[in-house]
């Protein structure tokens, strides 16, 4: 099967606080995988994580949940910009 990801909703999120040191991308990287969620997570600069993240409308939107929720030593105010 062929899928065109051109096509794909695609959503743009901005982790602010403490996320470094507390296993905050390899979270977001396993809540992706587990829901087929194709894409990146990046440290941006300190305290900051961005993700870019691509699949269907219900799987994305349990993924910026999910990033919003935050791994159990994660601390920080999340502001997930899903603008795409």
């Amino acid at each position: 099967m062929h899928v065109n990801y051109k096509f794909m909703p695609t959503a743009n999120l901005l982790i602010k606080g403490k996320v470094q040191g507390v296993y905050y991308r390899k979270y977001a990287k396993e809540e992706a995988d587990k829901l087929g969620i194709t894409g990146w997570v990046k440290y941006i600069s300190e305290g900051r994580v961005e993700a870019m993240a691509t699949g269907g409308q219900d799987q994305l939107n349990q993924f910026v949940e999910r990033c919003r929720q935050g791994s159990e030593k994660a601390s920080f105010g999340c502001y997930c910009d899903t603008s795409l």
